[in-house]
């Protein structure tokens, strides 16, 4: 899996992914943003947390990437075990938001 800290010009991303390009997590700071960036852990490359230094509680967010509902139910068992070992890495006092892509379908089922 393969992960990092890219700084280019005034943004920085924080990303893992796997080798397949079937999976993949990032979130992306700007300048302003990145200077209250305190950690971040790599949970899988499904699941990123990242802590964002700020008063009076500092901001923990959680980017995801779902699997899609064609998934096996054990992957997506495994996902949503992913989010709360994320949510574990953070303090009952942050404010946690947690966000990204997690695959709803619209529309009418055929």
């Amino acid at each position: 899996m393969d992960r990092g800290r890219i700084r280019e010009g005034s943004k920085i991303l924080i990303y893992l992914g796997g080798h397949t390009h079937e999976r993949g997590v990032g979130i992306l700071f700007d300048v302003t943003a990145a200077k209250s960036l305190g950690s971040w852990c790599p949970i899988s490359d499904r699941v990123v947390v990242v802590k964002l230094v700020a008063k009076p509680s500092n901001l923990g967010i959680v980017q995801v990437y779902a699997p899609t509902s064609d998934s096996e139910d054990v992957e997506i068992e495994k996902f949503y075990e992913e989010i709360e070992k994320a949510k574990g890495y953070l303090k009952s006092r942050d404010i946690i938001i947690i966000m990204g892509d997690f695959n709803a379908k619209v529309g009418m089922k055929e």
